[in-house]
């Protein structure tokens, strides 16, 4: 993929994982060419964050489709329940920031995996904004900025995607670290949005890595403990007839994938209810415990800004019950 100018970013209003009509269910290619405002500048979690490099400089990373360009962030095409976003993109050192718990620690913990098309990385709407609650919650939160762009060529998933060597790598350094965080390493899970919702469902059924061991960190599972999965696509082969929830061809299901809860508005334009559909009825017959909270109204990419459809206020409560009901909150 050539490189971009400045005033270019690979990424639609929507940071849809695939773009997709909600009547005909058929992806397009998510990256598109939209005018933004950005900058050149490494991304930089506020006072209350501790970013952490994940992979050793000695280390010889694979880089984005866009090489060594440097890093960018800049504001979405549109607000968010009245409010901009920022995203990261151009990202070839991937960091995850850490955030502790406010007032008493559940000793769980929880990895945030933004959307952004696997072209940028929501880091606020679907990234800090959601430490802020789990926080409150008495949870350690981290999030992920992982490596993009990546392009998904004619909406077919890379064989190895950069993102998940990053996302396994932060789960095992949040093992192997848990007592310098003062979690629980039984207790660490993924929530992810949008690209970063497959990324979980990914992570969830892959117990081996896609790159040789670099220390300690990658002798730790990279399976999560639990798995919340916010508006997802990429799950569903969309070439089958609206009826048919058959899974794409990369997409493995594992009995030892973690109890998920799956949260998706039906009337999503980006990405499509038959993914969730998909992916909860192979959940189930595999006999893995799924949950799901489909809402009439809500459309995409909501995070946690309030608005006047109810699945933007109600979904962080049901999150939370769900989180108590599985042992990773206290009663």
């Amino acid at each position: 993929m050539p490189r971009l100018p400045l005033t270019v970013v690979f990424l639609c209003l929507t940071l849809g994982g695939t773009s997709a009509s909600a009547q005909s269910g058929k992806s397009v290619d998510p990256l598109a060419e939209v005018k933004k405002g950005a900058w050149v500048e490494v991304w930089q979690p506020g006072p209350d964050g501790e970013q952490i490099v994940l992979w050793p400089r000695s280390v010889k990373l694979d880089k984005p489709d866009t090489g060594d360009h440097p890093e960018e962030v800049g504001h979405g095409t549109g607000p968010v329940a009245g409010k901009p976003w920022q995203w990261a993109s151009y990202v070839t050192r991937p960091t995850m920031t850490i955030y502790r718990p406010k007032g008493e620690s559940t000793h769980s913990a929880m990895l945030v995996l933004p959307g952004g098309g696997f072209a940028a990385v929501a880091m606020d709407l679907e990234g800090t904004e959601i430490c802020d609650w789990a926080v409150r919650l008495g949870m350690t939160c981290a999030v992920l900025k992982y490596r993009v762009p990546q392009a998904w060529t004619g909406g077919k998933r890379p064989d190895k995607l950069l993102a998940l060597d990053d996302a396994q790598r932060a789960m095992g350094m949040l093992r192997e670290r848990a007592a310098d965080y003062d979690i629980d390493p039984d207790r660490i899970g993924v929530i992810g949005f949008s690209a970063g919702a497959y990324l979980a469902a990914n992570m969830s059924n892959a117990p081996t890595r896609d790159y040789p061991p670099v220390d300690a960190a990658d002798k730790q599972s990279p399976v999560p403990d639990f798995a919340i999965i916010a508006y997802t696509a990429r799950i569903r082969d969309n070439s089958k007839a609206p009826t048919d929830l058959s899974l794409a061809p990369w997409v493995k299901i594992s009995p030892d994938a973690p109890p998920t809860l799956i949260i998706h508005a039906m009337n999503d334009p980006t990405d499509d209810v038959r993914n969730p559909m998909a992916y909860a009825l192979a959940l189930k017959q595999a006999g893995v415990p799924v949950d799901v909270r489909f809402y009439a109204r809500g459309g995409h990419a909501f995070g946690m800004r309030p608005t006047d459809a109810p699945v933007t206020t109600e979904w962080p409560g049901e999150a939370k019950q769900w989180l108590t009901d599985i042992g990773m909150l206290p009663r």
